[in-house]
């Protein structure tokens, strides 16, 4: 049992099986009013909104779109405590079969495989605060398009990358930060890669085998293939700013420790890499990032970016 949650739910863990089981698997999507809060604000790298109402209305165009959509859990990795608030931190894989209209067009009727990462602040039996990071990328690819083509319709479609601030987290909440540990160590290796790429050694952080899941359902095997994304990505920056938002290690008896670190950049579009020759356009990467450590060496990494909502900040008309 879990406090100030329904005495059906044994730990965090359990709560949100069941729940994302009950409105998705199950499509009960009026419980969203029973376990999101009124004012519960969601950030996606593209979009923020506020209340339940409008988590029920994007639940909906996504079931009228992929109609057939799982929620898989894959991991979830915890942080927080009853009082101040818990994050759960929810990697979720979905197949799905792009059947019906909606954002990504008429439907093509492939299916689909992608993922997510959902970080979700809970209390008293609500989510009341959460960030949402979903591959689009390999959504667009998948139904015969591709990032940029897909980010210039919806730029078409909305006049621009308009983005609204996010509302701060309630104010009995911290988000946790790990101050030493694999936790810490990742965090600042991202750090380092944003800030100082060139002076990695990355033999000292990834084992020989490291297996990277990457944006737009691409993989990278062995240190040097993740090393390129590293660079393609990072390298494209002009960085103003890194910032670590959330960062936490879960051990596990018998299994890697898994790491869940949130993390975000400001720059300007300043070389050429992922996104091609610079515009000077100026950028924002929200990232959710879970990793496996064994032996204290990196052996698994999922990396969560929306190249669809970068490359709408790249393409988005000059005001």
């Amino acid at each position: 049992m879990i406090k100030g949650f329904d005495a059906e739910f044994s730990n965090l863990d359990h709560y949100i099986r069941v729940i994302t089981d009950r409105i998705w698997e199950g499509r009960r999507i009026d419980d969203i009013n029973r376990y999101y809060s009124s004012d519960c604000a969601v950030e996606t790298p593209s979009s923020v909104s506020v209340g339940a109402k409008a988590v029920i209305d994007g639940t909906i165009a996504t079931l009228n779109a992929f109609p057939d959509r799982r929620l898989l859990a894959e991991d979830i990795i915890i942080s927080g405590s009853s009082e101040g608030g818990y994050l759960s931190s929810h990697r979720i894989f979905s197949p799905m079969t792009h059947a019906g209209a909606g954002v990504f067009g008429t439907p093509s009727h492939r299916t689909i495989y992608a993922r997510t990462i959902a970080d979700c602040v809970c209390i008293n039996n609500k989510i009341v605060h959460e960030w949402l990071v979903r591959d689009q990328a390999a959504i667009a690819r998948q139904i015969g398009s591709n990032e940029k083509e897909l980010a210039q319709k919806w730029l078409d479609a909305s006049g621009g990358y308009f983005k609204a601030a996010m509302p701060a987290a309630p104010s009995y909440y911290v988000s946790h930060i790990e101050q030493k540990g694999h936790a810490a160590k990742y965090a600042d290796f991202l750090d380092q890669i944003f800030r100082s790429f060139q002076k990695i050694n990355a033999d000292h952080f990834y084992a020989q085998q490291i297996i990277s899941a990457l944006p737009g359902g691409e993989s990278a095997v062995g240190q040097n293939q993740i090393m390129q994304f590293w660079q393609s990505l990072a390298g494209s920056l002009e960085l103003n700013s890194f910032q670590v938002e959330h960062s936490v290690a879960n051990e596990r008896e018998g299994r890697p420790t898994a790491v869940a670190v949130r993390w975000r950049a400001k720059g300007i579009h300043g070389f050429s890499g992922r996104y091609g020759q610079p515009t000077g356009r100026p950028l924002e990467i929200l990232g959710i990032t879970h990793v496996e450590f064994q032996d204290d060496r990196v052996v698994r990494e999922w990396h969560l970016i929306d190249d669809v909502a970068i490359w709408m900040q790249i393409l988005s008309p000059r005001k």
